[in-house]
């Protein structure tokens, strides 16, 4: 072995690739490589490794080549699944961080079903589109008036991460209500860019398609105070901008991470703008954001400035000790949503 890299999510920079390199303890083949982190962290990271099989450090196109030889830790069992390749990627969790044992199944919490359905669309390209469909716990007693979580992304948040196991865990808890959640998937990267960035056919699909097929088979609820649209990065910002552009359908918006910087160049944070053109919607903002962030948080924290201008006394926004990071984003999502539908109302 040549080098080893090291890279945690957003720590780093990305100007410098030859950073982050680990050192080789002499005479052994363990590497080590230190930073000061605040006790609060936790992140993904990769090891990049270069097993002598490429071109030589310091030649043109080494620090690029090194970044394809990406491993996850084998010495270290703590993994999740890695967007879009479903592959390994390793974590680390300092001792005060939030953990994620609302995502483990528990034995006590009443399992919900989950099933994939192809839904009509002529709103979207390709007639259908999958979409992965929560149903609360029969034993909760649910009759009607379901409230509605539309979380994008939906074929890592379901199939990969088990967003069912946290939604049974809060169900059982108290923490929130019974309630129905709806994962459109994202398709590929390039639908998913084509189509979560403020597209008016995309909240045609949601408002138009998706929330009346559910109604048509469960018992939700049209309040919009009770319906909340979440999303991370693009999903973010295509959640806010749906429930801008839909207030009487989405009355709570859940962006972790939004790309609100979008769109590159001389429009650039076009929705921010547009939020503070227009008068205050009856909308309710759940943002947050990781600290090592550096791409999104300009962009953030002017929005929540906007909102504030606004008069959008209800948002909430924070930043947390991490990245742009699924692992942090489990975390942020649980408290998103006990924040936004708030905790069960007791039998009578």
């Amino acid at each position: 072995t040549r080098a080893v890299q090291v890279l945690p999510n957003k720590i780093g920079d990305p100007r410098a690739p030859e950073g982050n390199l680990m050192e080789r303890l002499p005479g052994t083949d363990l590497w080590h490589w230190s930073l000061r982190l605040r006790h609060d962290w936790r992140g993904t990271y990769d090891f990049h490794v270069d097993e002598g099989d490429g071109p030589e450090p310091g030649t043109d196109g080494y620090w690029q080549w090194l970044r394809t030889r990406r491993h996850h830790d084998p010495l270290n069992s703590r993994t999740l699944p890695r967007r879009w390749t479903g592959g390994p990627v390793s974590y680390a969790e300092l001792p005060a961080a939030p953990g994620g044992h609302d995502w483990q199944p528990r034995p006590d919490a009443s399992r919900g079903r989950v099933a994939a359905h192809e839904v009509p669309t002529r709103e979207l390209a390709g007639g259908t589109r999958r979409v992965w469909m929560y149903e609360p716990p029969p034993e909760t007693g649910h009759s009607a008036d379901l409230p509605v979580l539309v979380l994008l992304d939906g074929e890592h948040w379901q199939p990969r991460l088990g967003l069912a196991h946290l939604l049974d865990n809060l169900i059982a808890d108290g923490r929130v209500p019974p309630l129905v959640a709806l994962l459109p998937e994202s398709v590929d990267a390039d639908t998913r860019w084509s189509e979560l960035t403020c597209r008016p056919e995309f909240v045609a699909f949601l408002t138009g398609e998706l929330l009346p097929w559910a109604a048509s088979r469960l018992p939700v609820t049209d309040d919009p105070a009770r319906t909340v649209v979440a999303g991370q990065s693009l999903g973010g910002l295509s959640a806010a901008h749906a429930a801008l552009s839909a207030p009487g359908r989405f009355g709570g918006v859940l962006a972790q991470s939004g790309s609100f910087w979008w769109p590159d160049g001389p429009r650039a944070q076009w929705l921010t703008d547009r939020i503070e053109a227009s008068p205050r919607l009856p909308v309710r903002f759940w943002l947050s954001f990781g600290e090592q962030e550096w791409v999104a948080l300009p962009a953030a924290r002017r929005l929540r400035e906007v909102l504030a201008a606004a008069g959008y006394d209800d948002a909430s926004y924070r930043e947390f000790n991490g990245g742009h990071d699924y692992l942090c984003w489990r975390t942020e999502l649980a408290d998103g949503l006990v924040d936004l539908l708030g905790p069960a109302v007791p039998a009578p």
